[in-house]
């Protein structure tokens, strides 16, 4: 059955594109288009969509008012088409905490030729929402990480797709500050990725960052791949930094989860902690499984607390994944391997003090 979407948006240029582009999918039909939040209200009731693409910028009611209003009172998949602004990227990350499924940009110039380039990401945006779990509004306890009191080389490296920043906020706020550093790959627009990593900063024990090449990985760092480019890990001397390259697309991403898990793996082979979480697709599934080969501990995140579970799902299948865990123990398990990675240096140091 085809999924039924109802395009929001006060332009009714952009009202007929994205209608367009949608009902050219035989996976999907239109059943209306709202130029403003009360008139979407009464085509949700008289119409029923699955899904609804919703503008940030309309008149009489914003957006994100409109969504927080039917997140409490309706909750329905929505897929956000925000401007690529730094403004857009700010209320885009909002709509996201307050619910929305997923974020589509739709670029400040040459509006009409940039949706129509993204036609294959609004359709797959729109299809994976129609079948994603919603993100709860009420947050689960987290479990806390006792601090780990000792600098080591060892480091984090996390994936993620739809549904996404949000889970990624849960495990990163709960690292202590001098949780081993950390890099993450989450598919996001270029600009997101930034205003993301400011809005993790800002809530974290641990400091947050956009990653700039030769960043260097450090304890109490976690650094967020830009959007827009691949990133890889290399070891430098004693040292593990970021490498930003090209912007070739790489399972259908620029950043892609499995660049940074192969780069990952090729560097510090065991050295490390690795977690795939939420996501539509499989990028990451085969990186992930090459980082358990090469002897890093490896989790991803379970079906139940996913909004999608395509990537984890991915690589349990492939084998990849050590331990299937809720998104609240995510955190916790990563430092468990943090400490039995202290445990090791510390017996190999007394082994070899005793000789």
């Amino acid at each position: 059955m085809a999924v039924k979407v109802l395009v929001v948006d006060d332009s009714a240029m952009i009202r007929q594109l994205l209608s367009e582009l949608l009902g050219g999918d035989p996976r999907i039909v239109v059943v209306g288009a709202a130029h403003d939040p009360y008139h979407a209200r009464e085509m949700i009731k008289s119409l029923k969509p699955d899904v609804i693409t919703l503008d940030v910028e309309m008149p009489r009611m914003d957006g994100l008012t409109f969504l927080d209003h039917l997140m409490r009172l309706h909750p329905m998949p929505v897929v956000m088409v925000s401007s690529l602004t730094q403004a857009g990227a700010d209320a885009a990350l909002r709509a996201l905490e307050l619910g929305a499924v997923d974020i589509v940009a739709k670029p400040q110039v040459g509006i009409v030729q940039g949706l129509r380039e993204a036609t294959e990401r609004l359709r797959e945006a729109v299809i994976t929402a129609a079948g994603a779990r919603l993100p709860s509004r009420v947050k689960a306890p987290v479990r806390r990480p006792q601090p780990l009191s000792l600098s080591t080389d060892f480091f984090f490296v996390l994936g993620a797709s739809t549904g996404g920043t949000e889970a990624l906020h849960d495990v990163i706020a709960a690292l202590p500050p001098d949780a081993p550093g950390a890099v993450i790959v989450q598919h996001i627009p270029p600009m997101f990725s930034r205003t993301f990593a400011e809005r993790l900063d800002r809530c974290c024990a641990v400091r947050v960052g956009e990653a700039f090449d030769g960043a260097r990985i450090a304890t109490g760092q976690v650094w967020v791949a830009p959007g827009g480019v691949q990133l890889r890990i290399r070891r430098d001397g004693a040292r593990y930094v970021c490498r930003l390259g090209e912007d070739t697309r790489v399972n259908g991403f620029a950043p892609s989860v499995d660049v940074m898990f192969d780069s990952a793996a090729e560097a510090a082979g065991g050295n490390l902690a690795a977690a795939l979480l939420t996501g539509m697709g499989d990028d990451g599934a085969r990186g992930l499984t090459r980082l358990r080969q090469a002897g890093a501990f490896t989790c991803v995140q379970d079906e139940a607390s996913s909004v999608v579970w395509g990537m984890p799902g991915a690589a349990v299948r492939l084998g990849g994944a050590e331990a299937v865990l809720p998104l609240t123990d995510v955190a916790d398990r990563l430092m468990d391997a943090a400490r039995r990675h202290v445990g090791r240096l510390n017996a190999s140091s007394r082994a070899a003090a005793g000789r």
